[in-house]
Order: structure tokens, then sequence, then C-alpha cells
């Protein structure tokens, strides 16, 4: 199939967009919106009932913003242009000033010509000059001046995948930030087009004052179709010269008389809109949200494969040491508030020479992957990455380079670059498929060992089914990659206990005997036997751990591990990084009187039964565990008040219903069946989390004397809040490990745990100290992967196995460099 990863330059679109568009058509007639007949009168009114659609996808209404459609973004660039009240060189008033950033599409850039022919003067600002700009701010007495200037910048640079802070707007208008030196009224143009396609834009918040946008960038289809959204307060101020049809509310043919309409968008849309396109966007946001859950969803799922991408694209070395390509980037892809799902790079040889952009899309071509290259139409941007002069620009124009054509190098230097992007339709496999070739084409096996064997974090990413021809078919799309780091996971004061419970023997021999025949191939050469050291359980989703030394382990992972989760009022999980004394709140299992008991100090130990309620009276809610929703019901009144109490602050306890424990990833497990279905809890990322006790003394080492104190092993190893703790001969040596056997039970390894805040907290007292999480970025070379992820493979047996201390554990290394699915530094939720 085809590697679609062009998204910045066109979204795909689904077949029930078409579907649900062509069905309209056929069972209605649409006609002119010009008419009064009955069909053009329900055009009017599907048209305006989009124009409010669009507005409620930018969280703003009808009285501050107006729609006016146009034929695409570059449209509207052009129409305010020709509309802004621009004030001419030569007058007796101070004359306006067009400024924009350099790092811009070519249509804004374009703007220029049009105030040039107007005696206007453009000023380009580069990217790093607006952060200065603060300086020019202007005395009082100069600031009541009122001359219109216009500042136009991208939300997201369509070269690099920059987002330029959205709080620009607001402090360019009020004068905080000043382009240039000058006298009179700033407004801004917020250039939309890349930005929106995968980000969610707020212009409650973020008032800018034009804000030009492409639906074909957002939903695939239609194309040719875009809109000026304008800010109501400047609306008044612009002016038209040109009236087409339906702008008129009166002229005359003989006369120079012509009156406009009064509405903002009629008089600006000239002659009869795309009215099928514009009732084909009411499709597209339907579908949108059906199949995504809406923008959000999309910036962290897009964010998370580029951020995947770019980590391991980074990291690729050919034997000698040299980079396999060269990335142009502002960011260093940790953030999706300022880094964009585009990855702009130059492959490069084993002596660092660039290899021309043509070359790369074509042998890209060979392997049916679908990138962009060139310059992007943002000259200013590849100016500034590839370090090209304005002489060499127009060096190259002599040596017949022009954009958009195949000449790639020039005197040996590049002229442009290879861009990839991602959208909502795109996979782990697109991203997988991408690096597959970059691996293939310019590195041997030999080279490709290190940069996967422990280096790249995790992510387990939901399959993302569509009903595009390149997915599979399914009434849903879940794209919201697991973006956080697994529990972070808290024993504060521990309680042991053990449970006297096995399996009948016949089933444990069983079980036994099949995994050993599986078990066998490429262990862990000689060495030190490895064991388990200590098992805590968080019955309680961010709360102490519970500490126990034999535990029944169901296919969801420890029985009873991550069952119930505190709320907020609004129902959003609550965790240790919002409510660090949640460390402090101390839950217990006791499986014999089928309750879990709850203490903490100050507060009377309460208990709650272990028996999932099921009546009448349990109340139903969806609830998300890191972007996932997941079924609950809510544990009552009762324990809502204790938590509430202790954590002075409105919430509730709500436990993981049985019928949604079957949150599902399709998973490649060597060796066992090729697609499991994996059971998850209310965890964010894996069922285990596993940590070596000769990983924590390494980093303890570090950590002290950075602290300058002593630090106690114990405690360190309460802040990473494992499952399973096991004590091998070498320190890091868990993450060259591919598969673990334990007893009877067999585990996949996932990939690596990057940590979050949360292991800045004292799990005894819920202090913080940030020295942790910047100790441990300093000891693994900026890195902050710590411990491993574990999956159990579906028990053989319809009773649990048991996991104990002190039994023996035999790992399976990593046989090949095959790439792992990532985890996003995003630490978007833990606990």
């Amino acid at each position: 199939g085809i590697t679609y990863l062009d998204h910045a330059g066109s979204a795909l679109f689904p077949e029930s967009l078409l579907k649900a568009f062509t069905d309209d058509l056929r069972n209605n007639v649409y006609g002119n919106p010009h008419s009064q007949n009955i069909s053009s009168k329900l055009t009017y009114d599907t048209i305006e009932h989009v124009r409010y659609r669009i507005l409620q996808h930018f969280h703003t209404t009808a009285e501050d913003y107006t729609i006016i459609f146009t034929s695409g973004c570059t449209a509207a660039l052009k129409l305010v242009a020709e509309a802004f009240p621009w004030i001419p060189e030569g007058t007796k008033q101070p004359s306006s000033r067009f400024c924009y950033l350099t790092d811009s599409h070519t249509s804004v850039v374009g703007i220029r010509g049009i105030t040039a022919s107007m005696n206007v003067l453009s000023v380009p600002i580069k990217p790093k000059e607006i952060l200065l700009s603060e300086e020019s701010r202007l005395p009082a007495e100069e600031q009541n001046c009122t001359t219109p200037h216009l500042f136009s910048y991208p939300a997201q640079s369509n070269f690099s995948g920059t987002k330029y802070p959205l709080s620009w707007i607001q402090d360019i208008k009020s004068g905080k930030l000043c382009p240039i030196k000058i006298p009179g009224k700033w407004f801004v143009l917020l250039d939309a087009a890349s930005y929106v396609s995968s980000s969610p834009l707020d212009l409650g918040v973020h008032q800018a004052d034009f804000i030009p946008i492409s639906f074909y960038k957002i939903f695939g289809f239609p194309t040719g179709l875009g809109a000026l959204l304008v800010n109501n307060r400047i609306a008044p101020l612009l002016r038209k010269t040109y009236f087409g049809g339906g702008t008129a509310a009166a002229y005359l043919a003989g006369d120079d008389f012509y009156f406009p309409r009064k509405s903002i968008a009629e008089r600006f849309e000239d002659g009869t809109v795309s009215f099928l396109d514009i009732i084909a966007l009411k499709h597209g946001f339907d579908v949108l949200e059906k199949l995504t859950g809406g923008m959000e969803k999309i910036k962290q799922h897009t964010f998370v494969l580029a951020h995947y991408t770019y980590t391991v694209l980074s990291a690729l070395k050919y034997a000698n040491g040299a980079p396999v390509v060269r990335i142009y980037s502002d960011t260093d892809f940790s953030n999706p508030d300022v880094q964009g799902p585009i990855i702009n790079f130059n492959v490069l040889d084993e002596n660092g020479e660039v290899i021309g952009f043509s070359e790369v899309d074509k042998m890209a071509s060979l392997y049916n992957i679908h990138v962009r290259t060139g310059c992007f139409c943002n000259t200013g941007a590849c100016q500034i990455h590839l370090g090209i002069s304005n002489e060499d620009i127009q060096r190259n124009l002599q040596a017949g380079h022009v954009c958009g054509d195949d000449i790639d190098l020039v005197d040996g230097r590049p002229t442009g670059s290879v861009r990839i992007s991602f959208g909502y339709m795109s996979s782990f496999e697109d991203a997988q498929t991408f690096l597959k070739f970059i691996i293939a084409t310019r590195l041997s096996k030999s080279d490709t060992e290190i940069p996967f064997q422990s280096s790249i974090t995790k992510l387990t990413t939901e399959s993302v089914p569509d009903d595009h021809p390149s997915f599979n078919n399914a009434d849903k799309l879940s794209p919201i990659p697991h973006i956080w780091d697994r529990e972070l996971r808290n024993n504060s004061s521990v309680t042991k206990t053990t449970v006297n419970w096995q399996p009948p023997e016949a089933e444990t021999e069983s079980i036994r005997a099949a995994v050993s025949e599986t078990a066998v191939p490429t262990c862990r050469r000689g060495g030190k036997p490895i064991t388990v050291t200590n098992i805590y359980l968080y019955p309680i989703k961010s709360c102490s751990a519970f500490e126990v030394t034999e535990w029944p382990v169901e296919n969801q992972g420890l029985l009873y591990d991550r069952n119930w989760m505190v709320v907020n009022q609004n129902g959003v999980c609550i965790t240790q990084k919002q409510e660090p004394r949640l460390c402090l709140v101390n839950p217990s299992i006791d499986l014999e009187q089928k309750i879990m008991v709850i203490q903490a100090e100050g507060m009377d130990p309460i208990s709650i039964s272990l028996e999932e309620n099921t009546g009448n009276e349990a109340v139903i809610c969806e609830s998300k565990v890191c972007s996932h929703r997941v079924k609950t019901y809510d544990c009552g009144e009762g324990i809502a008040g204790w938590f509430s109490l202790f954590l002075g602050r409105p919430c509730r306890l709500i436990r993981q219903s049985s019928d949604m424990k079957n949150r599902s990833h399709q998973k490649n497990t060597k060796g066992l069946a090729s697609a499991t279905n994996i059971s998850l809890s209310l965890v964010n990322e894996a069922q285990y989390l596993l940590i070596n006790v000769a990983s924590i003394l390494q980093l303890k080492e570090h950590i002290s004397a950075r602290l300058e104190e002593p630090l106690e092993t114990d405690e360190l190893i309460r802040r990473f809040r494992a499952n399973i703790v096991i004590r091998a001969p070498e320190s890091f040596e868990e993450e060259e490990w591919a598969e673990i056997s334990i007893g009877a039970l067999r585990f996949q390894v996932v990939g690596p745990c990057s940590r979050c805040q949360i292991i800045c907290i004292d799990q005894q007292s819920g202090e913080r100290n940030k020295e942790f999480l910047q100790s441990l970025s300093a000891a693994r070379g900026r890195k902050t992967n710590f411990g491993i992820y574990l999956m159990n493979q579906p028990l053989r047996s319809s009773f649990p196995d048991t996991l104990s201390v002190g039994s023996q554990v035999l790992p399976v290394l990593k046989e090949n460099t095959e790439i792992q699915p990532p985890t996003s530094s995003e630490e978007k939720c833990s606990g």
C-alpha cells in the first residue's frame, strides 16, 4: 500500500465523508442561494448553519467573528491585502506598515505586491527579532496614533512545524510587543492554514483580527474552498472597490451608485459561493468528530508520531558515527504546544555531504512513500535553516533552478529539503515504514543495532481504523496514542501481605510445560541469577503502593491493580501531578474478606467491597485515562466524602466497569500469537512496570552526589512506582531484554518508561524536589527513561497464576533491531 506522509500538503479524505455528502445530494435539492425558491432557501440556510459550525469549531461566535468564504487561504490573504485600510506614504497622517515573519508562506509575503502598489512599506521580521521587540515599545504620547498597521505570522511554520506563540496576538495588539517602532494601531493576521489541520484553535482566547484557512488541509475534501475569519471589530474598517453578484443591496448601471449589503460576509463574497462544497464541510466536521473525537486528540496523536519519528531519525548513525540525517527544527519535539507534526530534513552520506532531495524523493517513491520536497513555498524558512543567502537564491536561479523543480544541488549545496508530515489518519505503521526505508537505503544491518536497543522509548498506539482504503474498515477511529508515561508508581507507607493461593497443580504444570516449549531462544548468557525482590500493586491509581510477597495475576495484570481512580467534579482523573497528597492515601486489599481498606493520617479508615456493583443503583459514567475513554461506575457518596475531606476539594472514587476491561491494543509478540488482544486496567501504558535494583543503585550514586546528601535505596525505589522490582547483576541490562519469564508467567517487553515529574515527589511525605528528574536526565544523557514496561501473555488457564517474591527471572535478549513503538516525552498523564 501507499504510505502518505504529506498531510501538511493536504489531508486525505475518508470514504464516509464522501458517502455522507453524496447521500445528502441524493436526498436533497440545493439551488442557487441567491434565489428565493424552496431549494435555494434550503441552500442558504444550510450555508448559514455551516458558518456557525465553523465558528463553533474555533470556539467563537457570530458576535465576535464573521466567516467569509473564499477559494482558499491564498484568496483570503489577498482579500485582506486589498481591503485593509492602508494609509499610504505622502499623506498628512503617518503611513501604514505591513510587517511579516520571514518564516511565512509565499502567499503571505505576496501581500507586499499589493501594499507596494498602494505606496505602503513592507518590513520583513525574523523570528528572533520579534522576541526583542519589547524594546520597541512606544512612549505614551505616541500610543494614541490610530494609523493602522498589519502584522502577519503563521501559527505553525509549514516548513518546520514550529508553533509560534498565540500570545503574540494580544501582546502585539496591546503594544507589549511592537514589530517596528512606529506610532499607530497594530492588527494581527494569523496564518492558520497549517496549524488548524492538526491543532485546536480557540479564538475565544486568541482573538486575531484575520484568520485565513483552507478546508482541504483539515478534511482533504472539498478542495478549492477556504475562508477568512474576520474579527467583527475590524470588519467595518475594511474597504472594497469591486462588487460582484450578490454583494450589492442596490446599484445603478447608468450612474455611479452602489450600496453594499449590510452583512460583511455577503459584501465580500463576490458572485455565487461554492455552495455544494460548503455543504460538504458540514459532513467534514461530522466525520472528523466521529472518527477522532476532536482536534485536541488529533494534536496529541500526530505529535506522538512526529516525536517518535524525530527521536529515531535523529539517533541514526553510520558506522563511523556520522549522522544519517540533518533535521531542520527550532524545537526538540518535546512539547506539542510548540511543535507540530512536521519533520524537515536532508539525508547525508557517511562524509556528511547532503544527498539531494530529488534523489530521496525518487527512492521513497520506489517504496510507495509519498513525501514533499523543495522549499515548500517558504523561502524565508528555507534560507534560515539551510543557510542559503540572498545571493545564493539569485545564483541558483541563474543556474536554472526554480521553485518546484528537481534541481536539488547547486555546487554541492542543497536548494531545498525533504518534509514529512502526519495527519489524523497517520498510523505508527506509517512512521515505521518511513524509518525502515531510511535504514534500508542508507545503513547496513550492523549500523542499526544501537539506536533501537535501549535508547528508543515505547508507546502503545491504538490501531487507527478508518473507512479510507489505507485503513481497516471500522465504525470509529481511535487515533489517539497513549502519550503518557506509564504509571510513575508511588509506594508510600507500603503494607506487605502474603496471599496463600495457588491454582490447581495440574493447571500449573500444564502452563509451565507450554511456556517452557517457547521460552528457550537467545537467553541471557551466564552470570548470577536474577530474582524478584519486591512486588507492588496500586489499587487506586496514583495512591500509595500495596506491597505483597505473593499475588494473583490475571489477564489484565496484577489482580486489582489500578482498578480504581480518584476524579474531580468533572470526572477527570486526578494524579499526583495535581494532588501530591494522593501518595499519602494507603489502600490495602483483603482477599479473604473481599474488601479494600483505605487509610490516611488523620482520617478514619474506610472500606469498600471488592465485589463489583452491577445493580441498578450503580452510576455508570465515561471517564478518561490519558485521552482514552474508559467506562466506570461511581463508588458512592461515603467514599467520595472521605476523599473530598482529605484532599480539601470535591472529588469522587470511581472503578473500572468489568465490561470495559478490554481496552485492547494489537501487540506483535515474538514466539507467540502474532496479534494478541491485551487487556488493560486504568494504567497509562502497560500492565506492569519493572525496575532493577542494580540500576537504582547506580542512579542513587549520581543523585546523591548532586543532592550532596545521603539517599535511601528504598525511598528511590518508591519514587519509581514499579510493580516488579528485580535484582540483576548489571545495571540497565533490563533494557536489552525482549521477553522475560517468571515462573509460569511470560512477559513481552514493550519498551522503556519515560519518566515525568512524579519521581520528584517523596512518596512518604508528598514533598516535591525537582532535582530527581534533572538528575535522571543528566545521568541518562538527557533522557528520562527508567524501567521497562511489560505485558503478560494471556493465561492459558481459566485460573489465575501467581507472582512471587524470590522467583527467578529468565530474560530473553533482543535478537534484532526491530523498531519499537514510541512513548511521547510529553508527560501527559501518570499516576
